[in-house]
């Protein structure tokens, strides 16, 4: 299961865990907290191809929409349908069950390019 020990980070505050081939994709604690109530997820559409780094997600709040970028290339091979009818699922569980998408990765070492936790973190205290 993904934690937010065990997974990689964007800058952009994107988490990835890596399954196989596959990459779960979420948004940090962090940035749920910064994002605040949130009340709709723009999911991006399954079998759509992305690169690392492109936008490919919005999600809104009472106060603001903000872009989610994907953290590695891939195509999406599945999203999160609970957040359609409960998008504040990302603030409750930005590390579990608020998952956004999942992505078959096209080049796993972005992956591995990634911060670790310990590095994220470290970023959040700047």
């Amino acid at each position: 299961m993904y934690t937010a020990e065990n997974s990689r980070y964007a800058k952009t505050h994107e988490w990835a865990y890596k399954d196989g081939e596959i990459a779960v994709v979420g948004i940090s604690n962090h940035a749920q907290e910064e994002i605040s109530d949130i009340v709709f997820v723009d999911l991006p559409k399954v079998g759509q191809k992305v690169a690392a780094g492109q936008n490919c997600c919005v999600i809104e709040s009472v106060k603001s929409a903000s872009e989610i970028y994907a953290p590695v290339s891939g195509e999406i091979v599945e999203v999160n349908e609970a957040l359609k009818d409960d998008p504040a699922l990302v603030n409750r569980e930005a590390h579990g069950n608020g998952w956004l998408f999942k992505i078959k990765m096209s080049a796993p070492a972005e992956y591995d390019a990634l911060m670790d936790f310990a590095a994220y973190k470290g970023t959040l205290q700047k």
